[in-house]
């Protein structure tokens, strides 16, 4: 089965085959296709130059099957069942998307939250086979994550050498480290980027692990690809051109909406893809995930196998394939370089530099609601007065074609297991939650405005939307969520704990998202189960 775009919109139907025939007119697909390095400009084409191997993944990944099918081989054997993946950002994104879409199960490590690290190591380590994915292994997530993995299987009586499996770029300090400690490595395709890496090592060797087929993926891209470089039935192009010319023409918040389909949790990737590649020099397009489509007329619905403004419809490999060209294309229409980051170093340096001082900076807070503390700066002209009136403050702050960003840096498995706020019975939470998404405090901000609400945890946003918030358009409303910590991680050979480095990369964003002069307001729980129920009781009062 191959793919196929379709737009339910005669105006975007219009608007996109303008497009579409323009960048035909001047060659793009052929000269996209064959790898063209000049097609977003001047200032673009270094970048652009070492990072267009995505293109030929379909056919030159298959070099990397045996390799990985004697891997998959050997861990069987040895049992090792439970696969573990430390990882950020598309090293983590694409293997989620994947393994989930088969039904496989795979740990996906892309958090500096304690207890879901501590709660990952504490399971089946006996049988545990970590996957250590990182470009060149200075991430510091997935750095803390190895040091972690390596006590604790040393102190299980375990060789880590056994156990830790390492993707990464040909001549990267982690290449060099991790063959010195003995460790299996498969080299990924230096020429993709992060974000462009699903259906290469990064995607394809945790996923085999856990149990997916990684040959199938190949196959289903390899099907859609002779296609990238038509002007016409070129399913790439039509979808470039429509996200590209919907968002040159206002339509630039994309309302990302998943069908009942063999595909599962792809919008979570496109949102790392389009977000990170398009959200700069204060353009961009700004996916949105778990939504429903409003009235907006600056959003724009895109399904997965599901009907909608812009329906795309394919297997998985195709659609990771599709995808890229689509945002590759959209870069250009936009006038933008959608393979750098240069927005994505700042929370990272800011970050550091909090980590090198005796005492995290946390400031004091403005108000305190019962087991809420809020930090920052309340928008508008009137103080608040408790935390009710803080998130009606932030609903308010939000601009006419702005969004309100919630950024959690909490346990992305358990943080909102408290059900329901302060005694509300199942009947009064059903009519707050209609068309809503009741896991997250999102849901219920997102009934109480017209404006679009994204929800990402931290620090995996920052890896993904976080290039949007500092490099797009500066319209954006920012609430922060940090929590206690009770049971820390030391982090070994290193002057920090996961806690302290989870503070601080919030801390360092929200100094990077306040230099803007946009709101941005954090609420620190200081008992997570209790706040957690504070604040959707308090959602619920907005």
């Amino acid at each position: 089965m191959s793919l196929s775009v379709t737009f339910g919109d005669d105006d975007l139907t219009e608007q996109a085959g303008e497009t579409a025939g323009q960048l035909a007119a001047e060659g793009v697909p052929q000269a996209l296709a064959s790898g063209d390095s000049t097609l977003w400009g001047t200032e673009a084409q270094a970048e652009a130059a070492v990072r267009l191997g995505w293109l030929d993944l379909p056919r030159t990944s298959r070099q990397l099957l045996p390799e990985i099918a004697a891997l998959v081989e050997r861990a069987r054997a040895e049992g090792l069942d439970h696969v573990v993946l430390a990882g950020m950002g598309g090293s983590s994104l694409a293997p989620e998307v994947i393994t989930a879409s088969a039904d496989v199960p795979l740990t996906v490590l892309d958090t500096t939250d304690p207890g879901q690290v501590r709660r990952a190591l504490e399971d089946r380590l006996e049988s545990t086979i970590l996957v250590v994915a990182s470009k060149s292994g200075g991430t510091v997530e997935t750095d803390s994550h190895r040091r972690i993995y390596e006590k604790a299987f040393r102190d299980a009586g375990i060789d880590p050498a056994g156990r830790i499996v390492v993707v990464t770029d040909p001549g990267s300090p982690l290449e060099a480290s991790a063959r010195e400690a003995g460790y299996q490595v498969i080299l990924a395709d230096p020429n993709v980027g992060g974000r462009y890496s699903a259906l290469t090592a990064f995607g394809l060797v945790p996923s085999a692990l856990a149990g997916a087929d990684v040959e199938r993926l190949l196959d289903d891209a390899a099907e859609v690809a002779p296609l990238l470089s038509r002007t016409e039935g070129n399913p790439g192009l039509d979808l470039g051109a429509a996200l590209g010319a919907a968002a040159a023409a206002g339509r630039d918040k994309l309302v990302l909406e998943d069908g009942l389909s063999e595909i599962n949790g792809l919008p979570d990737w496109i949102e790392q893809l389009v977000a990170e590649s398009t959200g700069k020099s204060g353009k961009g397009i700004l996916p949105v995930v778990g939504a429903d489509p409003g009235d907006a007329d600056d959003e724009l619905l895109a399904g997965i196998d599901t009907d909608a403004t812009v329906t795309v419809v394919g297997p998985l490999g195709a659609q990771f394939l599709v995808w890229e060209y689509a945002t590759a294309v959209a870069g250009r229409v936009l006038g933008i370089d959608p393979f750098n980051q240069p927005n994505v170093a700042e929370s990272k340096e800011n970050t550091a530099k909090l980590l090198d001082q005796a005492e995290l900076p946390v400031g004091t807070p403005l108000l305190v609601d019962g087991p809420v503390e809020v930090y920052g700066e309340f928008p508008g002209s009137e103080d608040a007065k408790d935390l009710s009136n803080v998130l009606t403050a932030l609903l308010e702050a939000i601009p006419e074609r702005g969004y309100l960003a919630v950024m959690a840096y909490l346990d992305r498995e358990a943080a909102f297991d408290a059900p329901y706020p302060e005694g509300a019975s199942f009947e009064e939470m059903t009519d707050v939650w209609s068309g809503a998404d009741p896991a997250t405090l999102r849901g219920l901000l997102a009934v109480r405005t017209e404006r679009p609400v994204t929800f990402g945890w931290g620090p995996r946003f920052l890896h993904s939307t976080g290039q949007y918030h500092k490099g797009g358009p500066q319209n954006g409303v920012f609430l922060q969520i940090t929590g206690a910590i009770e049971n820390d991680v030391e982090v070994p050979g290193k002057p920090y704990t996961l806690g302290r480095l989870q503070l601080a990369q919030a801390l360092g964003d929200q100094g990077a998202l306040a230099s803007r002069g946009r709101p941005t307001v954090r609420l620190h729980l200081t008992d997570r189960a209790a706040g957690v129920a504070r604040l959707l009781a308090a959602a619920r009062e907005v």
